[in-house]
């Protein structure tokens, strides 16, 4: 029989070598992982490495901002350097430009931001023959006031006892008292004259449609409800021309009319039209 080998059991002592050189591998894996991490990592370059004249000029540029800032709104808001110096009047004929002016009430100097454009609108929009008003800004320094005024389209007169003669415009809104009746325009004979009144609306609106030529012979004009206006020519003749509507038929019917013999034309239904003596 072959001779047995006998295994030796590994002592305490071998174990404790053993682990020893384990940890002594770790170790030496450890520090070449963390070589080869240390060498992936990009080397800061000179142009990302801080650079304390770039932080320096950087907070300059951010303080430099912020003054700016506040030197523009104050420029703006509070500075008299960009605030009203001229108020500028275009379209007026009747209303005089510096009672448009003293009405609008624009505080010199006060800052153009910070003027309220609506405000002076309606300040002058509140004059009696002022139809539109647009107000805006002209910088540096002007305020432009664009006005329309209201046309008369006839006029009422109050009578004895009245307070004299009144312009009315298209939209029947009474805006002006006259010593004396106008030349060239229609009298408005209805018992109420106002903006609020529909038989007053009817009036001036066919009057606004109605050609120019056929207006000129208007002498008076009147209706009791907003659909049954009329109209007396110079002539003498009456015309009973209803709403505003389907104008110009109705003004080639009556010109066709005109020219027949009678006393009253009526064109209010454009196709049945009549006339009687």
């Amino acid at each position: 029989m072959s001779p047995t080998r006998e295994r030796r059991r590994p002592s305490a002592e071998d174990a404790r070598d053993r682990a020893a050189l384990a940890r002594e591998r770790r170790g030496r894996r450890s520090e070449e992982e963390r070589r080869r991490t240390r060498a992936a990592r990009p080397k800061p370059s000179a142009r990302t490495r801080p650079n304390r004249q770039v932080e320096i000029r950087r907070r300059w540029v951010a303080l430099l901002s912020v003054l700016t800032l506040v030197a523009v709104v104050y420029l703006l808001f509070f500075s008299s350097t960009l605030g009203v110096k001229d108020v500028s009047v275009s379209g007026s004929r009747s209303v005089s430009a510096d009672q448009i002016r003293t009405v609008a009430a624009v505080p010199a100097d006060t800052p153009m931001l910070r003027l309220s454009t609506g405000e002076i609108r309606d300040r002058v929009a509140a004059m009696a023959g002022i139809a539109t008003v647009e107000v805006v800004r002209s910088w540096p320094n002007t305020v432009e006031i664009t006005v329309t005024e209201r046309t008369a389209i006839a006029f009422f007169d109050s009578g004895p006892g009245g307070d004299g003669v009144h312009l009315v415009d298209g939209g029947g809104v009474v805006f002006k008292t006259v010593s004396a009746r106008p030349p060239g325009l229609p009298e408005l004979r209805l018992p109420k004259v106002s903006a609020d009144d529909p038989v007053t609306r009817a009036v001036t609106a066919v009057l606004g449609v109605i050609p120019e030529q056929l207006l000129k012979q208007v002498t008076t004009a009147t209706a009791k409800t907003p659909a049954s206006v009329e109209f007396t020519l110079s002539s003498g003749k009456i015309v009973r021309w209803g709403t505003a509507e389907q104008t110009d038929r109705k003004a080639k019917v009556l010109a066709a009319l005109l020219t027949q013999e009678g006393k009253i034309y009526d064109v209010a239904a454009p196709e049945l039209p009549t006339i009687t003596s």
